[in-house]
């Protein structure tokens, strides 16, 4: 089975970003969380990585399918 990224809807506080690379990356999301607030701190490029990974990253797949 092939891994994919994407925003994850279960367990997301704003856009599932963080949640989205901790299931990729197989680790606690709070690792990625505390990743990104260190470098909000140092120099804030967390904050525009955020936002540009909030936009480009596709939404997580759902498994309905309609009939």
């Amino acid at each position: 089975m092939e891994k994919k990224l994407h925003k994850v809807e279960k367990g997301k506080q704003l856009c599932g970003v963080c949640a989205g690379f901790a299931k990729y990356f197989s680790i606690d999301v709070t690792l990625v969380r505390l990743g990104l607030v260190a470098f909000c701190l140092l120099g804030g490029s967390g904050v525009l990585a955020y936002i540009i990974c909030a936009l480009v990253m596709p939404d997580e797949p759902t498994d309905i399918i309609d009939v």
